[in-house]
C-alpha cells in the first residue's frame, strides 16, 4: 500500500548491501535462522513516522499469530519475532533488511507496509535468498518489475489494478454513477496505480472521466482544487491516497458543498481518518479493502474475538487482519517446507494453493501475487459498515 519517496540514501545503502551479501548474509542454513528451537523472523514495518498506522496495526495481528502458532509449534520450534523499525522511510527500510538478513541471520522477513519501502528491500532478499513477504504493499512492481519475478518476494494483500478495477464496477454498477473525476497524490505510486485502472475501467464500463486533478502528500489545504472539481459535476469522486490527506480532503469538500460519493482505497483505513473528517463529512464514502470485521463469516469473528480480547476490546482493522494472515501464510510454508531453511521457505511459499485466512481464501499466482475477494466497506456516521465482497 501505502507509499513515500525513495531517500537519496538508498542507493548507498544499496550498495552496501551488495557488500554484506558476501559476507555470510545468505541465510542458507536452518543454523543461521534459528537458535535451537527458535525460527526467527525479522519484522521491518513502519512503527513511527507518517505512515505508522499502518505498520503498528500490523505488527499486532502478526504478535496475535504468532502466539496462537507458538502454542504447538512447528515441529518443536518456535517463532521469535526481531523487529526493526523503518520509520517510514526508504532508507531506513533498506538498512533494516540488511541488518536482518547479514546480522539477525533471519530465515524471512514480514515488510513493510508500504509499496516503496517495500521495493526498498528488493534487492537486499535477492541478494541474500531470504524471502520477503509484504502483508500490504499493493504495487506490482514489489514482485515483478522490469518483465523480471523477485522470486523471494511476495505479498499478503491483493494488487493495485484490482483495487482500482473494483472501484470503477462499484461506481458503475452500484452508485450508478455516469461520470466521475479522479483526485490523486502525484508522488505516489499506489495512488497513480489505483487512479490508472480505475480510469480504463470506468470508461470501459461507459462512464465517462469529467476531471483529473493532483495533490502532494503534506499538502493541508484543498479547496481551490475541490472548488474546480464541483464546477465539472461529476457524479462520484476516485480518491486513491492516504489517510492523513484523504481525511482532510473530504472535510473540506463537504464544507464547500461538494456532497457526492468519493471512494478511495485501503490507504483510507486507519482510526484517524474519522479523527481528520469528521464521522458526518465520511457519510457516503467508500473504500475497497481486504475484509471487515462486519463479515459474518466465522473464520472472520473468530479472528475479531481473539483480537479484542488481546487488545482490550479494540475493533482489528485491516492491516491488523493483514498482519495475522502474513504470520499464518508464512507459518503454512514453514511447515510444509520442513525446515527453516530461507530457500525451502521460499519454494513452499510459492506452492501456496487454497490457504483459508482472515482476509480470504488465497492461492499465489506466477508473479506471486495472491487471488482472493475485495471486500466494499461503507462509511455510516463514522464508522465503518460492511457493505459487499468482490470475488476475483
Amino acid at each position: 500500500m501505502k507509499k513515500k519517496k525513495l531517500a537519496g540514501a538508498f542507493l548507498s545503502l544499496t550498495l552496501a548491501a551488495g557488500m554484506l551479501a558476501g559476507c555470510g548474509g545468505s541465510g542458507s542454513s536452518d543454523k543461521s535462522s534459528g537458535d535451537g528451537d527458535t525460527i526467527k523472523i525479522g519484522v521491518n514495518l513502519e512503527l513511527s513516522g507518517g505512515v505508522a498506522s499502518y505498520g503498528q496495526s500490523i505488527a499486532e495481528g502478526l504478535e496475535l499469530a504468532t502466539e496462537e502458532i507458538n502454542k504447538e509449534g512447528i515441529d518443536g520450534k518456535k517463532i521469535k519475532l526481531i523487529k526493526v523499525d523503518n520509520k517510514s522511510e526508504a532508507s531506513e527500510a533498506t538498512s533494516g533488511a540488511i541488518k536482518l538478513t547479514s546480522q539477525d541471520k533471519v530465515a524471512a522477513i514480514v515488510g513493510a507496509a508500504t509499496s516503496t519501502n517495500s521495493i526498498a528491500q528488493v534487492q537486499i532478499a535477492q541478494d541474500n535468498k531470504v524471502p520477503v513477504i509484504s502483508p500490504s504493499g499493493t504495487s506490482p512492481e514489489i514482485t515483478f518489475s522490469k518483465d523480471k519475478l523477485n522470486d523471494y518476494i511476495f505479498r499478503t494483500s491483493f494488487i493495485d489494478p484490482f483495487q482500482g478495477t473494483v472501484a470503477a464496477n462499484f461506481a458503475s454498477k452500484e452508485i450508478k454513477a455516469k461520470s466521475a473525476a479522479i483526485y490523486i497524490d502525484s508522488a505516489s505510486d499506489y495512488s497513480k496505480g489505483l487512479a490508472a485502472a480505475f480510469k480504463e475501467q470506468f470508461e470501459k464500463n461507459g462512464g465517462k472521466i469529467v476531471a483529473e486533478e493532483a495533490y502532494i502528500a503534506k499538502d493541508t489545504d484543498f479547496r481551490s482544487t475541490l472548488t474546480r472539481l464541483k464546477s465539472a459535476k461529476p457524479d462520484f469522486i476516485f480518491l486513491p491516497g492516504y489517510y492523513e490527506e484523504a481525511g482532510l480532503i473530504v472535510k473540506q469538500a463537504r464544507e464547500t458543498g461538494l456532497d457526492v460519493p468519493f471512494m478511495g482505497g485501503d490507504g483510507w483505513d486507519s482510526p484517524k481518518l474519522v479523527e481528520i473528517a469528521g464521522a458526518k463529512a465520511l457519510n457516503k464514502t467508500y473504500i475497497t479493502n481486504h475484509y471487515s470485521s462486519g463479515d459474518p463469516d466465522e473464520k472472520i469473528q473468530n479472528f475479531v474475538s481473539a483480537f479484542k480480547a488481546k487488545y482490550k476490546d479494540k475493533s482489528p482493522d485491516a492491516f491488523n487482519a493483514l498482519g495475522y494472515d502474513t504470520g499464518y501464510f508464512l507459518a503454512d510454508a514453514i511447515k510444509r517446507a520442513g525446515s527453516a531453511e530461507p530457500t525451502k521457505i521460499k519454494e513452499a511459499l510459492e506452492k501456496t494453493k487454497n490457504l483459508q485466512l482472515v482476509t480470504g481464501t488465497f492461492t499465489l499466482d506466477e508473479k506471486h501475487n495472491p487471488i482472493k475477494s475485495a471486500t466494499i466497506l461503507e462509511f455510516k456516521d463514522g464508522k465503518q459498515v460492511f457493505n459487499t465482497k468482490i470475488n476475483p
